[in-house]
């Protein structure tokens, strides 16, 4: 059934990649084919998805990268820089929408713990003093040589 929804889509894709690309992109009609049919394929397979899973990257990382590459592939039928401000403003919109409320742990990152940061800053103060006494020792051992 969603088949025969999406078959005049199709074919209006392959239609538009024929000719030369004298015209350019149409933006009007890029964004409505990756509404209705992009998106219509996203936004049925998430339905299907239940919704506390959405924010689980295992779980969406499929349909999400199905979203992505058929937003890429219809700009490439239809002559279009992909990605482009529309394709921006069309994921905005889809994480609004589907992953607004997803928590960012995990995503973020963190400033390491003293435990780790402290060896780190040791050394390197240790290195600029020995550094700094090795150049005094080698400029007083040098001054008496002329």
């Amino acid at each position: 059934m969603a088949l025969l929804l999406l078959l005049p889509l199709l074919l209006l894709l392959l239609a538009a990649h024929v000719g030369p690309s004298e015209c350019g992109c149409d933006s009007r009609l890029y964004q409505k084919v990756i509404n209705d049919l992009c998106f219509n394929r996203f936004e049925e397979e998430m339905v299907r998805l239940d919704s506390g899973r959405w924010c689980s990257w295992p779980e969406t990382m499929e349909i999400y990268g199905g979203l992505t590459n058929c937003t890429c592939q219809v700009a490439l039928r239809m002559d279009c820089f992909w990605p482009n401000r529309l394709v921006d403003n069309f994921f905005m919109k889809i994480h609004n929408t589907y992953f607004h409320h997803c928590a960012l742990t995990g995503r973020l990152l963190h400033e390491p713990s003293i435990g780790i940061l402290a060896p780190f800053i040791g050394v390197s103060v240790l290195i600029a003093l020995l550094m700094t006494a090795v150049v005094v020792w080698r400029s007083k051992r040098t001054e008496g040589m002329l």
